[in-house]
């Protein structure tokens, strides 16, 4: 088993058992809701620990901490995946997929207009 597919069935397991344990039966589209919601405030943590309040003083940025709250994103990211129905190999594949097209239009071999170095930058 590789490391993105035990990431899966780890998560799948965490989820299991928080559902079972807590009690909660949502929809799927709520479950999706709460954890994109779970995700921002992830999202926040990750910005709290690089400093991007400048009405701060800057603190050393904490590499464990940064780490830890990626992590975080990463669970809700998966859980979302799992309940989307997507396998950790359609991940992979479509991933792959997605950022060949990001190459591509990077260098003028997509049909995806917008994104020439230098061209028009007013739409």
């Amino acid at each position: 088993m590789d490391k993105l597919d035990m990431i899966f069935q780890l998560q799948e397991s965490l989820d299991r058992d928080i559902a079972a344990r807590r009690n909660l039966d949502f929809p799927r589209e709520v479950w999706l809701q709460k954890e994109v919601l779970a995700m921002i405030s992830e999202l926040s943590e990750v910005l709290d620990e690089v400093n991007f309040k400048w009405w701060k003083n800057p603190k050393p940025v904490d590499d464990a901490s940064l780490k830890g709250e990626l992590v975080d994103v990463l669970h809700f990211f998966v859980s979302m995946c799992l309940k989307s129905g997507m396998t950790a190999e359609e991940l992979f594949s479509l991933y792959k997929a997605k950022n060949q097209e990001n190459f591509d239009r990077q260098y003028g071999r997509s049909e995806k207009q917008g994104y020439e170095i230098g061209g028009d930058t007013n739409g």
